[in-house]
């Protein structure tokens, strides 16, 4: 028998700041914060990899916005994920009721004996990364610094946060692409119905560096500015998308035993209702597939065994983000799933997040706390393909107690997560 897990606790860093308030407020105005990339380094330059004028733009973090979770010296030996993944996860646990020290206050310290801790990247620690391979290629093997190697591995965020919290359970990273922050939620999940952890926190940390930006136009990911120094417009769902804008920041999560919550007076977020994954065989491995039906059908599955019928979710949190193809697999799929029936309304919050960060699971929790979401940025013209709209912006035409998260990978990953409102939970 599983226990039922609930969600306590939401902390996000991004391009909007730190907090709820910040996305929650471009979220409504269905914008996108932007900003001009720092000019291309040597490194770029030497590999002929810059970003283009007309793509070098993208939502980043200014380290303002982390200075009240991570002080200066702690932040000086980390990546900036792994500043980001801890800055969240602080935020996490005070929204939880807890310390976001992690020093015994609030009644964290029993718990941190087995919690768990699941977190996702993309592109890993970048910039440490690039350090690396600039003093190797430019000035010899020998100038690398054996200091910048912990930093430069995907699961460095992981253990930062895990020691700076004391979390001592499991400790995993997912490397899913775009499926891994609902992947990292269904494990965490996962750990607590079990039993093995009473509470466990995931998310997901990336960052986005020049060189990053550069090797994605060169892949013709990127949404272009319709002019040099102009930002970039996702477009979702729309028939002239053209590609995604990145992003980078945190999202964290506190999942817990509902009973624990309980029993500390902690009201839930959200309760946990389903969760599901599946993989499209059709995908390249740096593309999306056509597999839709297949996972149309997974989908249909995850929401049957919850005894939820696709009229039981009053909206969809989509993972599009602008690209062609990955687009259209996602409403395809969706339309699969639901077959001759209506879809509810639809978002695709990635168009003002940006693809990378935490914005997409962020936006589901804010969803159900009530947050009004805008017009989608760029959209103007249906696709006929797709036979998905997004919504247009304003108060949603039901109230909103359950809402399905969706998330398709480049490379065939597929993951969907099910929250219901805090309200409900017993």
């Amino acid at each position: 028998m599983t226990r039922p897990v609930v969600v306590t606790g939401l902390g996000l860093v991004g391009p909007w700041g730190a907090g709820r308030d910040g996305l929650r407020a471009d979220l409504c105005a269905g914008r996108a914060r932007l900003s001009p990339l720092p000019e291309p380094g040597r490194l770029e330059t030497r590999l002929g990899v810059a970003p283009g004028p007309r793509v070098a733009w993208a939502g980043r973090v200014e380290p303002a916005a982390l200075a009240p979770w991570l002080p200066a010296a702690e932040a000086r030996r980390m990546s900036k994920p792994s500043r980001l993944a801890v800055a969240a996860a602080r935020m996490a646990l005070v929204d939880a009721g807890f310390d976001g020290d992690g020093d015994g206050d609030g009644g964290w310290a029993e718990l941190a004996e087995d919690a768990a801790l699941v977190l996702a990247t993309v592109y890993g620690p970048s910039s440490v990364s690039e350090a690396m391979e600039e003093q190797i290629l430019l000035t010899g093997p020998e100038a690398a610094s054996p200091a910048l190697f912990a930093e430069a591995v995907a699961n460095a965020p992981a253990a930062q946060v895990a020691r700076l919290i004391g979390a001592r359970g499991a400790n995993l990273t997912m490397t899913a692409r775009e499926a891994g922050p609902l992947l990292a939620i269904r494990q965490a999940d996962a750990e607590v119905a079990s039993g093995r952890s009473r509470a466990a926190l995931a998310g997901v940390a990336d960052e986005l560096t020049p060189l990053l930006q550069g090797v994605l136009d060169r892949f013709g990911a990127l949404a272009r500015g319709r002019r040099a120094g102009e930002p970039p417009v996702a477009r979702p769902f729309d028939r002239r998308r053209s590609g995604f804008v990145s992003g980078e920041g945190a999202a964290v999560v506190v999942v817990e035993d509902a009973e624990t919550a309980a029993g500390r007076g902690q009201r839930p977020l959200a309760a946990v209702l389903a969760t599901g994954a599946a993989f499209d065989p059709t995908a390249p491995r740096a593309g999306w597939g056509t597999g839709h039906r297949p996972l149309g059908a997974a989908l249909r599955r995850v929401l049957d065994r919850a005894g939820l019928g696709p009229g039981a979710i009053d909206l969809v949190v989509s993972g599009a983000s602008g690209s062609r193809a990955g687009d259209r697999l996602e409403a395809l799929t969706l339309r699969a799933a639901w077959g001759d029936q209506p879809l509810p309304a639809v978002v695709a919050p990635r168009g003002v997040t940006g693809a990378l960060g935490g914005g997409h699971l962020a936006a589901g929790i804010l969803a159900l706390e009530g947050a009004v979401f805008g017009p989608s940025p760029g959209f103007r013209e249906p696709d006929p393909e797709l036979g998905v709209v997004p919504w247009a912006g304003g108060p949603f035409p039901r109230p909103v107690h359950r809402v399905l998260l969706s998330a398709l990978a480049v490379g065939g990953g597929a993951a969907w997560l099910v929250l219901e409102s805090g309200e409900y939970v017993p």
